[in-house]
Formats: C-alpha cells, structure tokens, sequence
C-alpha cells in the first residue's frame, strides 16, 4: 500500500508542476524586465540627486524630493520582480537582471550625458544577445507554487545535501572573512551569493504562494509560507550587510559584474536544486542556456568596466576665506555626509543590476 501511494504522490506533484500556462511564463518575463527598467530609472535619478547635491553643495541629497522619487520607483521595480518569480522559473528571472544594467547605460548617456564608450556598446550588445539566447532556451514549464509543494521540495534528499554542502561552505568562509582577516572580495562576495540562493528560493515560494491565493487557493494558513518568510527576510538582510561592506572595501566597478556573476550563478543552481526547472530539458537548451547567461556576464562586466566616477572636491583643499589666521565672518557650510540609507538603496541591486555608482 505504501509503495502504490509513494508514486501517485510523485505524478501529482509533477502534475502541479507542468500545469502552468505559456501565458503566465511570459507575464513573469514582462514584468522582470519592467521591473529592472524601472529599477535602472530610479538609480540613475539617485545619481542624478547625487550630482546635483554635489555641484552646488546645498541640503543633503536624502531631503532632495528628487531622490525620493528614485527610492519610491526603486521599490516599484523591485515589487516588479518579486511578483515575476511567481509567474516564471527563478533560473530565468535571476539573468534578466542584465536588462538593468542595459537600460542604465543608456539613460545615463542620453540624460546624464556620460561618454558613450566602445565597451559600452559591445557590452550592450553581448548583454541583449545573451538575454534573448537565455530566454529562447530557458525552461518553460513555470511551477504553481503551493504550500504542499514547497514543503515536499523542503524535505527532498537533493535540497537538503545542497543546504547542507552550503552551510559549511558558508561557515568557513565566515571564518576566513571574520577570524583570519581575509578580505578578499570574492570571499565577500561569495558570502552575498550563497545567501542569495536562499532569498531567491524563499522569495519564489513567497510570492508563488500570494499568487495561488489571490487565485482563490489560501495558502497563508500554513506554516511553511511564515518560515519561507522569515527566511526571505533574514537572507535579504544580512545580503545587504555583506555588500554594503563591499561597497566600502572595494570599488563598484569591481563590485557590481562579479556580484552579477555569483548572484545568477546562485540563483540558477538554487532553481535547478530546490524547484528542479532543468528536469526533462534537452541538453541543447541546457547548454544555449548556459551560454545565453555567459554572454549577460561578459557583457555586463564590459558595461560596468572602469565607469567614471562622480568628481567631489579635494578633502585636503582650503578655501580662502578658512585660511588659518585669516578673520573672516561668514559660516562655512560643513560638508553633507552620506548616509547608510542613501548609499544602501544604490547598493542593494548590486546583486541584480550591477550598475550603482557609489557616490
């Protein structure tokens, strides 16, 4: 008797698993694209709030309504691809991240009037080249997520080896970081990548769960949606802890490509192990694929190469009217001092654009 259920239980799994309409794939990809249309939007009217506060030296850039206007459309984008891991395969949405960096690219030489580069333009091109290959060869079949179905991936032998392989690499990698000093930025970075794994699957499973429920199937009476949740959070913060130090150690055209590369390398192996996406695809796709994502790379490391920076005034200048010993009655503004949250806004989609300018 128990033999007869174990594998009716496995054909309706797959069952809830290959129902998914084309239609609802493709919603997933419009609304990840949008969503990182926006997102590359609003960081280039940061930047611009960044600029602007810096030529004239007046108020500090977070009192700016402008910049305000960037965090609100930022978190549009980022709601935006939240919603799109519901509807299309984590593995898929993770790469499209590329179209930031594109479409920043090119907002910032049409109104911040930035230099257009030749590595701009290869890199643009090699990204959408490598967008519409992934795309075409992605898996197709969508998963409707469902509190049965996560908990029966949450216990599956494959996942909980993966989990496990990564807590220790994790742990050491910690104690590299932390005890033995090493600050290396793929340390760091790596340390950003294996928890976006967990985001990516818990964020999958959170907002597949919102959906099956605004569709009429409740989801959020059971436990498993509170921990995805929990886990959600907790991974999204200390993610952002370990890129802010990032940020600081090193600079963002380091940072930004290389965060890009582990952060969808991580969010591919994430979807293959933990909502199995590449199960039944031909090994053509598997591997145009593959090639679809090295291309996104390559092109997103050329684009954020060497890009200029914003000039801010020499630190060791004094103006005339400071000079030691000179009397003078007018107040000398003080200098306007970054923030953790201004600076962290720009820096939370390192992980998924890669296009911040660290002002």
């Amino acid at each position: 008797m128990a033999n007869s259920s174990s594998p009716r239980m496995t054909s309706a799994h797959q069952g809830e698993i290959l129902e998914n309409p084309l239609q609802a794939y493709l919603l997933g990809i419009i609304v990840s694209i949008c969503g990182n249309v926006l997102i590359s939007i609003s960081l280039n009217i940061q930047k611009y709030a960044h600029v602007r506060q810096v030529q004239r030296g007046s108020e500090p850039y977070y009192t700016s309504p402008v910049w305000w206007c960037g965090v609100v459309l930022m978190g549009v984008g980022e709601l935006g691809n939240f919603a799109a891991y519901g509807f299309a395969p984590a593995s898929l949405i993770a790469p499209l991240g590329c179209v930031s960096v594109i479409a920043s690219a090119i907002i910032s030489v049409v109104f911040l009037k930035e230099t257009v580069r030749a590595s701009d333009i290869v890199g643009g091109t090699l990204a959408i080249t490598g967008t519409y290959v992934l795309v075409s060869f992605a898996p197709h079949n969508s998963t409707h997520i469902t509190a049965h179905l996560v908990q029966y991936y949450a216990v599956s032998w494959h996942f909980l080896l993966y989990l496990f392989v990564e807590v220790i690499v994790f742990c050491i990698l910690l104690y590299v970081y932390k005890r033995r000093n090493v600050k290396h930025i793929v340390v760091v970075v790596s340390l950003v990548a294996l928890l976006a794994s967990l985001t990516v699957i818990s964020v999958k499973a959170v907002s597949g769960m919102i959906a099956e429920s605004i569709k009429g199937q409740l989801q959020l009476i059971y436990p498993i949606f509170y921990v995805m949740l929990v886990v959600m959070v907790a991974s999204c913060a200390f993610q952002i802890k370990f890129l802010n130090q990032a940020m600081k150690m090193f600079d963002a055209t380091e940072v930004v490509p290389i965060n890009f590369v582990f952060f969808t390398a991580s969010a591919i192996v994430a979807g293959i192990v933990f909502y199995q996406e590449f199960e039944g695809l031909a090994l053509l796709n598997i591997f145009m694929f593959l090639f679809g994502c090295l291309l996104s790379f390559l092109g997103v490391f050329l684009i954020a190469r060497n890009r200029p920076k914003i000039k801010e005034q020499d630190r060791n200048f004094i103006a005339m009217d400071v000079i030691p010993g000179r009397r003078h009655t007018d107040k000398v503004q003080p200098e306007a001092t970054a923030t953790t949250y201004g600076s962290l806004a720009a820096k939370l989609m390192c992980h998924r654009a890669g296009q911040t300018d660290d002002s």
